[in-house]
């Protein structure tokens, strides 16, 4: 280990932001982690990914990456320099991260113990970053390839579900060849699936989040915008049929016996948005009730669905599960979210407060858990 770092306060690298349409939330969820983490305990090594995918020394600064007259932070805007690039060697036996600007001499930064990856979205979230963490031999939060890639492909992620028992609502899938091919045999795919389940449908790319490229397609006059709406996120998209009940999400966390689940929280409806959009999420704060008014059994069935969740994907260190109760009170899992947001005002955070978690633990928990792990097949 450097001599930079004390052998008993790890360091850990925050790398956030990102290529994906969520960069913002990144930046955003990075702000609160910087804050809440414990720097008596550890060492903070701040890198940001720019949009064109440049790994970036940033300031340690989280009062800059916060949302300022609705204008969305990004890592470009808090970069050390213009040109300089951070990099991790992928080797197993050197966690050195280095360094360097044209012209100037490489610049050690001492060895990271642990990455905290707070990226959301495809090249971070999707098991790519996880990938170059694992051949780099670097502990990380949260899941691991296969896990990360699972959760971010609501397609397979819904596949995985169904080979387990756990319940999933209809839906479609219109893949990148089948749209290049023939584009009018992919629409009458979806309308037909419109024809068996109903207006309205949602239709959204098959692998972003946030609700990034979602819309609402009340009839077949809204179709056409709304797929190429999702196609500017993800050539692959997703539709789904409307499931009428009320939104409901819990957190799960890895302790040291295993995964435990949250209280839920419910999100009501919004009236101002069509949907829980994006902006519902993040620019107008939309308010979650958390616990979520339940009934014992109705807790303890989503409780035990969300670990169900966690375990069909493999899942490690935290996943949000989101879901649909139903008007005749059967729960359907809608997706989960391996990388959750940790805005202010995001539920994961929340439903682990109100669980007798707080934030600062919520991050050390995360943390601890990551460093007992090794890298590699396990």
């Amino acid at each position: 280990m450097s001599s930079e770092t004390s052998p008993h306060k790890p360091r850990v690298a925050v790398v956030f932001g990102g290529r994906s349409s969520e960069h913002a939330i990144s930046v955003l969820t990075a702000g609160a982690v910087l804050r809440a983490i414990d720097r008596e305990k550890y060492d903070v090594l701040p890198i940001g990914i720019t949009t064109d995918g440049r790994w970036a020394l940033t300031a340690d600064d989280p009062e800059r990456m916060a949302i300022t007259d609705r204008q969305l932070p990004t890592v470009a805007a808090l970069a050390e320099s213009t040109e300089g690039g951070v990099v991790l060697p992928v080797d197993p036996t050197n966690r050195e991260v280095v360094y360097s600007e044209p012209g100037s001499v490489p610049k050690a930064l001492g060895e990271v113990d642990v990455v905290f990856p707070v990226l959301h979205g495809p090249y971070g979230e999707d098991g790519t970053l996880q990938g170059l963490l694992e051949l780099s031999g670097v502990p990380y939060v949260g899941s691991g390839v296969l896990s990360s890639a699972v959760g971010q492909d609501k397609d397979y992620m819904k596949r995985v579900f169904t080979s387990f028992g756990l319940p999933v609502g209809p839906y479609e899938v219109i893949r990148p060849r089948e749209w290049e091919k023939d584009p009018a045999a992919a629409r009458r795919k979806i309308v037909d699936f419109a024809g068996e389940h109903g207006w309205p449908l949602f239709v959204k790319p098959a692998r972003a989040g946030s609700s990034m490229g979602i819309t609402k397609v009340d009839d077949l006059g809204g179709l056409d915008e709304a797929i190429e709406e999702a196609r500017r996120h993800d050539p692959k998209i997703l539709v789904e049929s409307l499931l009428r009940g009320r939104e409901i999400e819990c957190g799960v966390l890895e302790f040291e016996d295993g995964p435990r689940a949250s209280v839920p929280a419910e999100i009501p409806p919004v009236t101002a948005h069509d949907f829980y959009d994006f902006e519902a999420k993040y620019i107008d704060s939309a308010d979650g009730i958390v616990p979520a008014p339940l009934t014992a059994e109705q807790t303890a069935a989503v409780q035990e669905l969300a670990v169900a969740a966690f375990e069909a994907a493999s899942c490690e260190g935290l996943v949000r599960a989101d879901f649909f109760l139903q008007d005749n009170g059967e729960f359907v899992i809608n997706e989960i979210n391996t990388l959750p947001g940790f805005t202010p005002i995001s539920m994961y955070p929340r439903m682990w407060q109100e669980s007798g978690v707080s934030y600062p633990e919520l991050i050390d928990r995360l943390l601890q858990a990551a460093l007992r792990r090794s890298t590699g097949l396990r």
